[in-house]
C-alpha cells in the first residue's frame, strides 16, 4: 500500500467502486465500459474490484440500486419535512431538486439498460423489479396523501404512480436528446400534474 494511503473499510471501498462505475457508465455506455476502466476510475486494481463484484453485470446492478437509493432518500427527506398531506408535492419538488443537482438519476440508467442490456435477462429482471419498487413507493405516497386529505380520494394511486414513472422517463429522453422540452414545458407539465393530483395551482 502506498505511503500515506489508508485502507478503506470494505463497505466504503465497495461504495467508492460503485460511485466510480456510475461515472463511467453514465459518461459512456454499459457495453463500452470495462472493469479495467472502472478500477482505474476508482483507484483500485481489477482484483480488488472483483473481490466486491463478481462481474460487470453485478456492478451495474449495484449502480442501479445505488442511484434509486439516493433518489428515494431525497424523496423521504422532503416528505418528512412536508408531511403526508403534501407527500405528492414533496416527491415532485425532490425530483426537480435532485435533477438540478446533477446527481446520477436512476432514469438515465433505466434508459441505458433498456437500450444496451435489453438482451440480458438478469438486467431485465432487475429493472422490472426496480421499476415496480419505484411505482409502489410513489403509489404509497399518493395513498398517504389521500388519507391525509391532500389528494382527492377518487384519484387512482396505482395509475398515478405509473404516470410518475412515465414522466421520469420523458425527462430522461429530454436530457439525452436535448431540445425536446424547454424548462417552460417541464414547468407546465409539473404544474398540471400537481393541479390534477392536489387541486393546487
Amino acid at each position: 500500500m502506498p505511503v500515506g494511503q489508508t485502507r478503506l473499510p470494505a463497505a466504503e471501498r465497495r461504495q467508492a467502486i460503485v460511485d466510480a462505475a456510475l461515472r463511467v457508465f453514465v459518461g459512456g455506455s454499459y457495453s463500452g465500459a470495462t472493469t479495467a476502466e472502472i478500477a482505474r476510475e476508482a483507484g483500485v486494481s481489477e482484483p480488488i474490484l472483483y473481490r466486491h463484484f463478481g462481474s460487470k453485470r453485478d456492478l451495474y446492478l449495484a449502480c442501479l440500486g445505488s442511484a434509486w437509493e439516493a433518489l428515494r432518500t431525497a424523496f423521504e427527506a422532503e416528505v418528512a419535512e412536508r408531511g403526508d398531506r403534501d407527500a405528492v408535492i414533496a416527491i415532485g419538488e425532490a425530483s426537480r431538486e435532485f435533477h438540478a443537482s446533477g446527481g446520477v438519476k436512476p432514469v438515465t440508467l433505466w434508459v441505458q439498460a433498456l437500450s444496451e442490456a435489453g438482451e440480458d435477462e438478469q438486467i431485465r429482471s432487475f429493472l422490472r423489479g426496480q421499476l415496480r419498487e419505484v411505482h409502489d413507493y410513489v403509489g404509497g405516497a399518493v395513498r398517504r396523501a389521500q388519507a391525509a386529505g391532500g389528494v382527492p380520494a377518487d384519484r387512482d394511486a396505482d395509475a398515478e404512480a405509473w404516470i410518475f414513472v412515465g414522466a421520469a422517463l420523458l425527462l430522461s429522453f429530454a436530457d439525452r436528446l436535448g431540445g425536446l422540452l424547454t424548462p417552460d414545458d417541464l414547468a407546465r407539465i409539473g404544474a398540471e400534474r400537481r393541479r390534477w393530483l392536489t387541486g393546487q395551482g
